[in-house]
């Protein structure tokens, strides 16, 4: 499907909240436009986009995925976005990689959390946004339900382009209030439907919804506003120029049915893509810097240097890794060499495709606006810039959100510490919410992600992909130990068997340093107690000492040592003596200094409908935690509060659970502080059973 015209392309991030039919409409507009010869939808498998086993297997979207379909000589890139919102960072990618979002919302439904979510990451690129309410003939699906439920929300722009033939199981059609003709559908799933004559019993309402329509298009330009004033109509010409324009400055948000079931709808929706979205050409600048940071616009040139974003990896076990990318400005042919700016290295292209999900068919080039999969690149990743040498950018990209839930991983088999970590590298480079990686403080190996479902879907891939078994077990927290008063400490190492022996003699003070100051040691001997040569060798035992740990194992910080006395031996003193007698001395004036634990706190902020803020105030309170304040946002709240990590390792689920699946949040690492007496009692004592076990 080879375009040579940017104007001939549309390009759609189809998103919306999870169960709004998002997949199933990508299936079926393909089935509509030929390129596939089934109507498949998610329920069954085997969808165009949802080509992951785990997809298949849980029914669900997971990673963005693209198709293209051919409509009226144009071709239209779809990307075909997730829907839960622990998978929305993909969905933000796509977003980004295209001029316009189409937006499905549950015609029964109407406007749901991640409908709110998806809608304020359009409006914050500035992003045109072309609703379809789906599944129209479900029971209490209407027009008027969904439509009060967007307007309540988004405000009055939100506007129908299209009215119901029938209602609920009766739906069979749409009349298109621009052409002002009606296209009723048969039940054989095609989703294509000639014009016909409005139905005489709809004439008022049509009129009625279409002077409407033409209200709020003038009012999107002066100079159509005052034709409207001057005629009291909009010629047909000036209301669909009018209308793309208004759609493009996001003044209007159309609003269009389908039907799931039948295809109802598919052929108007079409239409109303290719007639009524931007093109490539019409989109803003896209926002880039250059190589000093300074900021950059690039316009969408056919005839300027290429660029091309880099928004999805995609990781096949037999394709190998298929690069999907976005031509800003330029174009891009097979076997073309471009500059990786990141990486700073050339990139041979291999050839260049088409995509229908996974699946790719051969294409000469991708031209300026084009959506297209790129073969054998080895050095890019996910948000990179492939670009011209001569113009290297970074094009904008999307802020990556923390993870919010962290998990221990071990291979089930011994042998497979080196077949985790190649998997899960390969796994990150198509995931971007997705963290792997050692920890150097526990020795753990560490898997992060946007909740518990996303971590389960991790290890499945695991199994199913590269043949790798894990156990997953809550990571072992990073507390620290600390002390909360001065004290003199005395270290003495004296050793004779025979031959030279050993001797060393030290003494400390340790005292209290403030939250964060870690730790500081200064020497305070005038003469030759100890000569020069071996007193950092006492600062290093205590370094060695103070990373063990003296109550559980953990690092301690924040305090201060004054080495302030000390002996030694001209024969049997050495640097190993005084690096014993330093540890010794640390742990003589630790256990004098009221040792105690501090615990990791995070900062959380929890997004949730106001009916559950009570339950969730509750939660917290029983988390230990301290709110700092709410703020509303519609008709959702937002808590923040500071948690102790330990609190929080089960909170996606529990979180999921009293919001039915349509709470969200985030974390982040706030501070230390001490911990409460019979907490860090329990937490010593566990300490303690292991190092028995051990």
């Amino acid at each position: 499907m080879q375009v040579d015209s940017s104007d001939k392309i549309r390009n759609l991030a189809i998103a919306g909240h999870s169960g709004t039919g998002k997949t199933t409409l990508a299936s079926a507009l393909l089935y509509t436009s030929g390129v596939v010869n089934r109507l498949t939808k998610t329920e069954d498998g085997g969808t165009t986009t949802d080509f992951d086993e785990e997809e298949i297997h849980r029914g669900i979207s997971i990673g963005v995925a693209p198709c293209a379909v051919p409509w009226n000589q144009h071709k239209l890139n779809l990307l075909d976005c997730p829907g839960y919102a622990m998978f929305l960072t993909d969905t933000e990618a796509a977003i980004r990689a295209t001029d316009a979002m189409l937006l499905c919302v549950d015609g029964a439904s109407g406007v749901e959390v991640v409908t709110e979510k998806v809608w304020d990451y359009a409006a914050e690129i500035a992003q045109p946004v072309l609703i379809n309410l789906t599944k129209m003939d479900r029971e209490r699906a209407t027009l008027d339900g969904a439509l009060a439920s967007l307007q309540e929300r988004f405000g009055r722009e939100v506007m129908p382009i299209q009215l119901p033939i029938g209602s609920e199981h009766d739906f069979s059609g749409v009349i298109d209030l621009v052409s002002g003709k009606a296209y009723n559908y048969d039940l054989d799933g095609a989703g294509k439907a000639g014009p016909t004559d409005v139905p005489e019993e709809m004439a008022d309402e049509v009129e009625e919804w279409r002077n409407k329509l033409i209200e709020m298009v003038a009012e999107s330009s002066e100079e159509l506003l005052e034709k409207y004033f001057e005629e009291g109509d909009l010629s047909q010409e000036d209301l669909i120029s009018g209308l793309r324009r208004a759609i493009r400055r996001r003044r209007l948000f159309p609003v269009t049915l389908s039907s799931l079931a039948h295809g109802r709808g598919n052929s108007a929706l079409l239409d109303a893509i290719v007639d009524l979205m931007p093109t490539p050409l019409e989109r803003a600048p896209f926002p880039a810097t250059n190589i000093g940071g300074e900021d950059l616009e690039i316009e969408p040139d056919a005839n300027g240097p290429m660029a091309a974003l880099v928004f999805k990896t995609l990781s096949d076990p037999f394709a190998g890794k298929i690069t999907l990318l976005r031509v800003v400005s330029g174009e891009i042919a097979g076997d073309a060499t471009t500059w990786n700016t990141r990486a700073e290295q050339s990139e041979r292209l291999g050839g260049v495709h088409v995509m229908q999900g996974k699946t790719g068919s051969t294409i000469p080039k991708l031209v300026t606006g084009d959506i297209g999969g790129v073969s054998k690149l080895k050095h890019a990743q996910t948000g990179d810039t492939l670009c011209d040498k001569n113009r290297p950018i970074h094009l904008g990209w999307i802020h990556v959100a923390e993870p919010a839930i962290t998990f221990a991983i071990e291979p089930k088999s011994k042998g497979d510490e080196e077949k985790i970590g190649d998997a899960l590298h390969r796994l990150q480079e198509e995931d971007l919410a997705l963290k792997a990686g050692r920890d150097p403080e526990t020795g753990e190996f560490l898997l992060s992600g946007q909740g518990q479902l996303h971590v389960e879907i991790t290890v499945a891939k695991l199994h199913n992909r590269f043949h790798v078994d894990v156990v997953l077990h809550p990571p072992r927290i990073p507390y620290r130990e600390t002390i909360r008063r001065k004290a003199n400490g005395h270290g003495r190492h004296k050793k004779q068997s025979g031959g030279r022996g050993q001797f060393a003699d030290c003494k400390i003070t340790v005292e209290p340093l403030a939250h964060g100051e870690d730790f500081e040691f200064v020497d305070e001997i005038f003469g030759g107690s100890i000569p020069q040569s071996y007193r950092p060798a006492v600062e290093k035992g205590i370094q060695e000492a103070r990373a063990r740990g003296f109550l559980a194992g953990y690092k301690m910080v924040d305090f201060k040592v004054r080495l302030t006395d000390g002996k030694y031996h001209d024969v049997d003193s050495s640097e190993l003596a005084f690096k014993i007698a330093g540890s010794l001395a640390f742990k003589d004036a630790v256990a004098k200094a009221a040792p105690t634990l501090m615990e990791p706190m995070m900062k959380i902020e929890v997004t949730v409908d106001e009916e559950v803020m009570g339950d969730i105030m509750s939660d917290l309170s029983q988390r230990r935690g301290r709110p700092q304040g709410v703020e509303a946002n519609g008709s959702t709240q937002t808590v923040t509060a500071i948690v102790p990590m330990a609190e929080m390792l089960s909170y996606a689920p529990a979180l999921n659970s009293i919001t039915q699946g349509k709470g969200s949040f985030h974390m982040e690492f706030s501070s230390y502080e001490e911990m409460p007496a019979n907490v860090a009692q329990k937490v010593v004592e566990a300490a303690n059973r292991k190092k028995e076990e051990d």
